[in-house]
């Protein structure tokens, strides 16, 4: 795959294509499970694209 085949992640709201990313976690309701994610966060117009990574039962820190 050559340099130009890589497609480009672009925001769906600005069509911007530089990013901030971070590193994020949604516990559930109850608190037994917590859903690791990586944030991009839009440098244009800030809108957030959640990506999900793994989640953990025993996951409490």
């Amino acid at each position: 795959m050559t340099t130009s085949e890589i497609p480009v992640l672009r925001c769906p709201l600005c069509k911007g294509s530089d990013f901030q990313q971070e590193v994020g976690r949604l516990d559930s309701r109850w608190g037994l499970t917590s859903h690791r994610m990586t944030l991009l966060i839009c440098k244009s117009c800030r809108y957030i694209l959640h990506f999900y990574d793994k989640n953990s039962i025993f996951d409490f820190d």
